[in-house]
């Protein structure tokens, strides 16, 4: 039996749930009201699926959006499959719950975002804790990006929340 509760674990692995458990009723239900997601994942993990020239343009992460036109949502326990429309180009990916790094739903101003044990190194190289899912919350403000730098290639995926606010 190891020596301590990892806890930082045990949080990933519910939060990762509770998205399977909202994806799953989005499945079922469709999106209640205004609800829509912007989920950024690690195009570069083993198990992440999606076309080769989405590969290319996205070579480390990709944020897509589930608002208006999505389908086929299958919902797993490691992961999802959605077909997305990419300018009238429809494409089937695979996306892991592993691979997830942030999951917002403007409409709501709820959001997660799961750091890599190599950002959290890079914090602070003494702290051996696995990551934890921080939220999302900056009076709005946040912008998604990764490892504190704007990505120039993809200037559509960053989001500021206020513009959802009412």
């Amino acid at each position: 039996m190891p020596g301590t509760i990892d806890y930082g674990r045990l949080m990933h692995r519910a939060m990762r749930g509770l998205i399977q458990q909202v994806l799953s009723d989005v499945a079922a239900n469709g999106l209640p009201g205004n609800h829509h997601f912007f989920i950024t994942f690690d195009t570069t993990h083993p198990e992440s699926e999606l076309a080769d020239w989405l590969k290319e343009r996205y070579p480390e992460e990709m944020t897509v959006v589930m608002q208006h036109w999505f389908e086929n949502l299958d919902v797993g326990d490691d992961g999802f499959a959605v077909t997305l429309n990419f300018g009238d180009a429809p494409e089937r990916m695979y996306i892991p719950y592993d691979a997830i790094q942030t999951f917002v739903d403007p409409s709501v101003e709820f959001g997660l975002r799961f750091e890599t044990q190599e950002q959290i190194d890079d914090e602070d190289d003494d702290d051996d804790l696995p990551p934890d899912p921080l939220p999302l919350r900056d009076n709005g403000k946040e912008e998604l990006k990764r490892d504190g730098e704007k990505k120039d290639h993809r200037p559509a995926e960053v989001v500021q929340l206020d513009t959802f606010r009412k």
